[in-house]
């Protein structure tokens, strides 16, 4: 299994900003000219790039740390893996990491992999952990993709839209009469049409990036299956064959 994450970027977020708290005289700009640091604090530009890279890499060590503790539990070791578009588009460059990943899989470790958002802009960012996760499945010709996301799977109404659906079957709330598509033969612009564009305050993708990955996914011959991830073993039941989510078929290759 490979696990692709986010979170770095709130981890150094929530470190930045409990330690503004404590002591906020250590947010002040050092004498030696490095200055974006002290200046991003003071104006709260938590938008700004440096800003962000600076959380990211204060970040990643915290995320890793979470990920260490709970697979260690079963005896499982991780290691993290950090990839660009750059590391993805340079023939040596998707070599070397599909070495690297297909040696740590040899090697009984999980692979937590990350966008490297401290040394990323926007011209080598994925953007999104869903095409992420996408990429890597097709760097390392995974059997399945699983996409996980805050509802059960793609839904759409009686008359094929999923406009004030799937929100509302989030919180509880039917207001319109909504139906859970359990599988997708072929995404088309049918399929395309019930995505939205929603994304939580601190995240990127809404179910419209999660049906580009799986297109792409789909289109290398990857079976992929968006499901609710806070779904107790979730991914036991998707991997055993289980009725959960929405279920992407790839061509030639069976449910």
């Amino acid at each position: 299994m490979i696990l692709v994450t986010s979170g770095a970027i709130r981890a150094g977020y929530e470190a930045l900003d409990a330690r503004s708290k404590v002591a906020p005289r250590a947010q002040q700009s050092p004498q030696n000219g490095s200055e974006f640091i002290g200046e991003a604090s003071q104006t709260g530009s938590h938008s700004s790039l440096p800003y962000k890279q600076a959380a990211a890499a204060i970040g990643q060590s915290r995320l890793m740390h979470t990920y260490t503790e709970a697979f260690a539990w079963r005896n499982v070791d991780c290691a993290q893996v950090l990839l660009t578009r750059d590391d993805i588009a340079d023939p040596r460059r998707f070599n070397n990491a599909k070495n690297t990943l297909l040696t740590l899989l040899a090697l009984g470790i999980v692979p937590i992999i990350n966008e490297n958002d401290t040394v990323a802009v926007d011209e080598i960012k994925f953007g999104d952990n869903d095409n992420l996760a996408s990429l890597v499945a097709v760097l390392i010709d995974a059997n399945l993709l699983v996409i996980l996301s805050d509802v059960e799977g793609l839904y759409g109404n009686r008359a094929g839209s999923s406009e004030g659906c799937a929100p509302k079957l989030a919180v509880g709330i039917e207001a319109e009469p909504c139906t859970q598509i359990l599988v997708v033969e072929r995404i088309d612009e049918t399929i395309q049409a019930l995505a939205g564009d929603t994304a939580g305050d601190m995240g990127t993708g809404g179910m419209r990036t999660k049906i580009e990955a799986a297109r792409a996914a789909t289109a290398a011959g990857i079976k992929t299956v968006i499901a609710r991830g806070r779904r107790p073993d979730v991914v036991r039941q998707v991997v055993d064959g289980e009725a959960v989510g929405t279920t992407f078929l790839a061509p030639g290759v069976g449910r």
